[in-house]
């Protein structure tokens, strides 16, 4: 079974990462990083890829994190499956995000 991510080369997937989450929850700020190099010989690094997600949305607005997270994950649901091993998020709405002290998460 063929998967688009895994499909997409490597360097790639940030972009296709990028591309589904910008269409889903239309972010005002969004960071991703790929980690995966961090994790080499890792337990399970071979069947994906690790990523860093930051995401500032006026749709997590009245979303506790688990709701928010359940929005990411939805918005790259096939590419959880087959393609991305692990997923750190960090979802913020527009007024937490602005309330961030500078050094912190940015």
């Amino acid at each position: 079974m063929t998967s688009p991510f895994l499909d997409t080369p490597t360097a790639g997937r940030v972009g296709l990462i990028e591309a589904r989450l910008r269409a889903a929850l239309d972010p005002v700020h969004l960071q991703i990083a790929d980690d995966s190099a961090q994790h080499a010989g890792h337990a399970g690094a071979s069947e994906g890829g690790h990523y860093s997600v930051q995401i500032v949305s006026t749709r997590f607005a009245g979303a506790n994190r688990v709701a928010r997270h359940r929005l990411v994950y939805d918005a790259l649901a096939d590419a959880m499956q087959r393609g991305i091993h692990a997923l750190a998020i960090s979802a913020y709405t527009p007024e937490e995000f602005a309330s961030l002290p500078l050094s912190r998460d940015r």
